[in-house]
């Protein structure tokens, strides 16, 4: 990886010479689930966390012939919430506050589990009995400790509520957090920040300010710091300011970050800042005293 150095406006080009803009470029581990393939960048054994994300996965593209499709069944989760976002393709939500939801290109779910929630992910059959594709991701942030036993809530917040905006021909949607003087009406629960981003060939976009940054390419290939960040990898970046990427080619990118929230264990789906609150979780979970998803009672994943 080349250095760069500092333009003569203060912002990190990637012709120019020497900074350390990067810290780390995390490479996905794929797994193949019958025609859908996902690709996991959080938590890795070199980095646990952006800020307060602690679970960053890929899901597809993948199309399926009429009849397949994402089918997960019920299961549980504390101590974080679920960000789901969809790309293409269409998601039917449930949870065990009895919220039904689709989920559609550009929407926001979020799901927070505090104390406890059980969900499950399909789709429709008017989805399934046809041809049709997915691809999106599946994030999750980690709640700070004073907030990890909250009750469980849901929030749906549509793609026509989400800030929009236009800079220098680069299409940006704020999707969580506060960027470029616009702020998301999704919730959140400490410094969080979560955006994309498309770029044509040669367009440059700053990026935001955060106290940790991941840089995530969906598709494309961007330039920065010296060096091109490839269709599936996440920069882990410095917290030097002003930074600028170019677009190599059609791209697009996610950008997650915010403040750091400490050390947190990871178990499963379980996230919490105490360890007795995971085995608790396992012990419930096993026991049967998690609540039920009302109309989708019959089928649950077993503690592995």
């Amino acid at each position: 990886m080349s250095n760069l150095l500092n333009g003569m406006d203060g912002h990190c080009l990637a012709e120019e010479g020497a900074c350390s803009a990067i810290e780390l470029v995390l490479q996905p581990r794929t797994a193949d689930l019958g025609g859908f393939s996902v690709r996991r960048l959080l938590p890795t054994a070199k980095k646990k966390m952006v800020g307060p994300w602690i679970f960053f996965d890929e899901m597809g593209p993948a199309r399926f012939p009429a009849g397949q499709g994402v089918n997960v069944r019920p299961h549980p989760h504390i101590g974080l919430a679920t960000v789901t976002y969809l790309f293409a393709g269409e998601m039917l939500h449930r949870d065990s506050l009895g919220t039904q939801q689709a989920i559609r290109p550009g929407d926001i779910n979020l799901m927070v589990a505090g104390r406890g929630i059980v969900h499950s992910e399909r789709e429709t059959d008017a989805v399934r009995n046809r041809e049709h594709d997915q691809h999106g991701l599946q994030l999750w942030l980690a709640l700070p400790a004073e907030q990890e036993t909250i009750e469980p809530t849901f929030h749906h917040v549509g793609a026509e509520s989400i800030p929009t905006l236009e800079i220098n021909g680069v299409t940006v949607r704020v999707l969580m957090g506060s960027a470029y003087g616009v702020s998301s009406p999704v919730p959140v629960f400490s410094p969080t920040l979560y955006l994309e981003a498309s770029l044509q060939t040669g367009q440059r976009l700053e990026l935001p300010d955060a106290d940790e940054r991941g840089l995530y390419v969906v598709k494309g290939a961007v330039k920065l710091a010296g060096s091109v960040l490839e269709q599936g990898s996440m920069a882990i970046l410095s917290n030097m300011q002003q930074l600028e990427i170019q677009a190599n080619e059609n791209t697009q990118i996610a950008l997650i970050g915010g403040q750091p929230l400490g050390k947190r264990f990871i178990e499963w789906n379980f996230v919490a800042s105490r360890k007795e609150l995971i085995e608790q979780a396992k012990a419930d979970w096993q026991s049967g005293r998690f609540a039920k998803v009302p109309a989708d009672e019959d089928e649950y994943i077993a503690y592995p």
